[in-house]
């Protein structure tokens, strides 16, 4: 929604993860994330914690600029073969174009709904760890459901 604190962090855990296996960097050829509310100019300053626990260099962390539907953001959703929401409602602030490409991270990591909430809001330093731990999971499942899916083919 704001791409400054979930989106990014999926953004770069994926990334990685895309990065460190040959048969998903074969077949993957970016990953980015965009938003269609808030411009700020930042990450999130948990968001930038929490990636920085992951291993990330802090100044490949500050490289990442918000982008917005208004702008270069419009450009990823029409390149883009897959747009990964994290509720239900996120899909209804893409333009109706976008929608049929939209699908939910827990759907395609665990075949089910689960809405992932947005942490922005979480205090606690450790909770909001929590909070992108559980995201970070998704994401290495959709690699692993990824992974299969090329190599059978």
């Amino acid at each position: 929604m704001s791409n400054i604190c979930r989106s990014p962090y999926c953004e770069y855990v994926f990334k990685r993860l895309v990065k460190e296996d040959k048969t998903l960097s074969d077949n993957i050829e970016w990953v980015k994330s965009s938003a269609v509310f808030n411009k700020s100019r930042v990450i999130n300053k948990k968001a930038k914690f929490a990636l920085l626990r992951e291993g990330f260099d802090e100044e490949y962390i500050l490289e990442h600029k918000p982008s917005f539907k208004w702008g270069k953001g419009r450009e990823y959703f029409e390149e883009a073969d897959v747009i990964i929401g994290m509720t239900r409602s996120n899909a209804y602030f893409l333009p109706l174009k976008y929608r049929k490409k939209f699908l939910l991270l827990s759907e395609i990591a665990c075949g089910k709904y689960i809405p992932i909430p947005d942490p922005v809001l979480i205090k606690d330093q450790d909770k909001y760890y929590a909070a992108m731990d559980e995201i970070k999971k998704y994401l290495t499942d959709y690699a692993q459901i990824l992974k299969k899916k090329f190599s059978c083919c």
